[in-house]
């Protein structure tokens, strides 16, 4: 069975001790399946992420032609173990120009980026496409430094769908400017070494483009020459499980139990890593540079706290899976918050919230972000609670779960009261 156009969540009612599992990342993931098609030998990626976005990029690096295989992990059952046959730089499939190979990375912004950049290493035509949510993300940047190195990519808007020309390996220049993402000047380095090209980043700085620096990172530390790559877990996804500790610390601030994220990072590679440090919460936090998409956890629990929070420099926010910044500030004053949008900030007062029906926007950190708080708020539903395909797809059974590997959440159809069981909360 599927998960319902509508649950709701219910909140915690006692304390509870937990040690929960997450996937692994999903910038990680992507980021090591294309370094592993780049790779001059096997390689196998252990703890890899298995959902929407990863998939996308599974099945167009199947398409170009790799020898890609996904085994079950036993470990945790949203991740694979993957293993590619890595060609050097070599693209065994194409298209032609009246006939182009056909990409569809559906919603997923690193497989899009990355694979407009990797298959100008192949020799003829691919068209990459998306949901139309992806037809309206920035892709300008990146297209534009690719023509600079001198190939050809008919996008008449700067936008997906586009197609590209591959013409192979070229030793070429390029600048690149990471104001509307990260991900562009990702997309290059990682083919960078294999394509002979120098890619400077126009104004980086390491402590405001924490996912370039995850780049640079991976690849140093990969098996070019084929071998195993461990991918931890995602910081991001855990960020909902450190949320559930706080919350059940502000509703019983006396109690020892806590809710533990198992395995939890240590490289550096991942920024929202940090979101332990930032509760209870600063005065300040900034998307730049202290968190990455775990601020949207912040800024959802935000309410909780004692004293006004600022959240700054969200604009990037804005041209993700949803205008995120819009749709944070709509479903919390549903829900009573207090919350002030001037420019890319937002300010959030401690408030007194009551439940509301939540909508997603398709955007699974959205819906992930309010079950958290549902956690504490009474009657909070989410609309179209699927969309956590994208990153989790078994987050809802993960707070379902009974204690000590889950939360023991009751969560239920809301339209008919009845109480979810495990084979209604995986996303499909």
């Amino acid at each position: 069975m599927s998960l319902p156009d509508v649950i709701e969540i219910v909140p915690l009612t006692a304390l509870l001790s937990a040690q929960v599992t997450v996937p692994g990342s999903k910038s990680i993931t992507n980021r090591a399946l294309i370094l592993a098609a780049l790779a001059n030998g096997p390689v196998t990626l252990r703890g890899a992420l298995w959902s929407e976005d990863t998939q996308a990029m599974f099945e167009c690096l199947e398409k170009l032609g790799f020898e890609v295989s996904a085994e079950p992990d036993p470990d945790e059952p949203a991740n694979r173990t993957f293993k590619i046959q890595g060609l050097g730089g070599l693209i065994p499939r194409a298209g032609t120009p009246e006939q182009p190979l056909e990409l569809f990375v559906s919603n997923a912004g690193t497989a899009a980026r990355f694979l407009l950049a990797f298959v100008c290493l192949g020799k003829g035509t691919y068209r990459l496409s998306g949901v139309p949510r992806m037809h309206e993300r920035p892709q300008g940047a990146l297209i534009e430094a690719l023509r600079h190195l001198g190939y050809r990519v008919d996008a008449p808007n700067n936008k997906l769908p586009a197609v590209v020309h591959g013409t192979g390996p070229r030793a070429a220049h390029c600048e690149v400017s990471i104001s509307e993402s990260s991900q562009f000047a990702s997309a290059l380095q990682l083919s960078a070494p294999a394509g002979g090209w120098q890619v400077e980043i126009r104004d980086f700085n390491p402590d405001e483009a924490p996912y370039v620096t995850m780049t640079l990172e991976l690849l140093k530390a990969f098996p070019w020459s084929g071998g195993d790559f461990e991918i931890e877990p995602d910081a991001s996804g855990g960020s909902y499980f450190v949320g559930a500790d706080y919350v059940q610390r502000v509703k019983f601030p006396q109690a020892a139990g806590r809710i533990v994220v198992n395995h939890w990072p240590t490289s550096g590679w991942q920024i929202d890593a940090e979101f332990p440090k930032f509760l209870p919460f600063p005065t300040e936090v900034s998307r730049e540079r202290d968190l990455g998409d775990a601020i949207m956890t912040g800024i959802t629990l935000a309410s909780l706290h004692g004293k006004p929070v600022r959240f700054t420099e969200l604009g990037r926010l804005r041209v993700q899976e949803c205008e995120r910044v819009a749709a944070l500030r709509t479903e919390l004053t549903k829900c009573g918050a207090k919350v002030e949008e001037t420019g890319d900030t937002l300010v959030v007062q401690p408030s007194a919230l009551h439940g509301a029906e939540i909508e997603t926007y398709n955007d699974h950190r959205m819906a992930m972000c309010f079950a958290t708080l549902g956690l504490i708020v009474p009657g909070l539903r989410l609309k179209n609670p699927a969309c956590v395909k994208k990153t989790f797809p078994n987050f809802f059974q993960k707070l379902a779960a009974p204690a000590p590997h889950g939360l023991g959440v009751e969560i239920r159809d809301a339209r008919t009261g009845r109480i979810l069981g495990p084979d209604d909360l995986l996303a499909e």
